[in-house]
C-alpha cells in the first residue's frame, strides 16, 4: 500500500512540476522614426494576422504577444510608394523591437 501511494504522489510530483513552464510567447512593438505615419501588418508562421495602424512619428507602440515562428513585417508608409517588409524568426521568451528607420527609401530593422 505505501509503494502504491508513493507512485501516485510521484506520479503527481512530475505532472506538477512538467505543467509549470515559465516559457512566454514572443513579444514585439513598433518604433517609428520617420515623419509620417505608418500601418504595420504583422503576419504569423500560424496564420494570424495583427495590424497595428497610425502609428505616427516617435511612437513606440506596446508589446504584443505573438505565436514562435516565422513573423513577416510590413509597414504601409504614408506619402510612401515602396512599403518595406522585414522577416524573422520569434522565439519563446524573447522581446523584439521592428524600427521603421528614417532615410530616403523606407526600411525596417528587427531588434531583440
Amino acid at each position: 500500500m505505501k509503494k502504491i501511494m508513493f507512485g501516485i504522489l510521484s506520479i503527481l510530483f512530475l505532472i506538477t512540476i512538467t505543467s509549470c513552464g515559465t516559457e512566454t510567447d514572443p513579444e514585439f512593438r513598433i518604433i517609428n522614426q520617420r515623419l509620417t505615419k505608418a500601418n504595420v501588418q504583422v503576419q504569423t508562421s500560424g496564420g494570424n494576422t495583427i495590424n497595428i495602424n497610425d502609428v505616427t512619428t516617435g511612437q513606440v507602440t506596446a508589446y504584443q504577444s505573438t505565436a514562435e515562428g516565422n513573423i513577416i513585417i510590413t509597414a504601409v508608409i504614408q506619402n510612401e510608394a515602396v512599403s518595406p517588409t522585414v522577416t524573422f524568426m520569434a522565439r519563446k521568451d524573447k522581446q523584439y523591437t521592428i524600427v521603421i528607420l528614417t532615410g530616403n527609401v523606407p526600411s525596417l530593422r528587427v531588434d531583440q
